[in-house]
């Protein structure tokens, strides 16, 4: 099993925005849901999927550095304090907020979020739950069981070309039983079927860290 993850922008003082945006398509505007007026092969890079509408839940790292909040869904650096980059959350207050730790001016924890989210900023909408008390239930398998069709060098070639293709929004990936499983920010369908119409239908599983409330 091959795993690829974002790099580490440890560069903590300023926030480090998130932002659902690609080179054509600026953040928070809307994106194509279709593919097909997209090069061919290479529509996983030519289109961007648009903000959600409604409350999302994601699950991960706050990190708080002098007052600056940022929800990190991505790989965090094992240093103390951690270190991270991820989107800057709106109002955080660690007030009546369990399970936090601190080191001088930061602040972290691991927590299940539900909220808002612009391509930019996330607005919580409901008070944060501790992963240690989250008790989500279990998401269907997306592959059904069965094996991809991806041969281990094509996979590890897709693999290498997306931090480029995905900038900020990849958070990371890894092959598995001939998939290519890649981990972003936020999709709404539009980049799944981008790489499906790249790869073919049975080579890559685009996984949202951020789930509609209803999905």
């Amino acid at each position: 099993m091959t795993r690829h993850r974002r790099p580490l922008l440890v560069t903590l003082g300023a926030a480090s925005v998130l932002a659902l945006a690609g080179c054509a398509t600026p953040a928070g505007s809307a994106a194509p849901s279709a593919a097909s007026d997209a090069p061919v092969g290479a529509s996983l890079g030519s289109l961007w999927p648009a903000p959600p509408q409604g409350d999302v839940i994601a699950q991960g790292t706050v990190m708080d550095v002098g007052g600056e909040a940022e929800l990190c869904l991505g790989p965090i650096a094992e240093s103390y304090p951690p270190q991270c980059s991820g989107i800057p959350i709106a109002g955080w207050t660690w007030e009546g907020v369990d399970g936090s730790e601190s080191s001088g001016d930061t602040t972290w924890g691991a927590y299940a979020v539900q909220g808002t989210y612009d391509g930019e900023e996330f607005s919580l909408s409901q008070p944060p739950v501790m992963l240690a008390l989250y008790d989500p239930m279990m998401p269907d398998d997306p592959t059904g069981g069965e094996p991809g069709q991806g041969d281990e060098a094509t996979l590890a070639e897709i693999q290498d070309e997306l931090p480029e293709i995905l900038q900020e929004a990849y958070l990371g990936s890894s092959v598995e039983n001939g998939w290519l499983f890649i981990d972003v920010v936020w999709d709404d369908g539009t980049w799944q079927k981008a790489a499906d119409d790249d790869y073919g239908d049975d080579t890559v599983i685009v996984r949202s860290a951020m789930r509609p409330i209803d999905g």
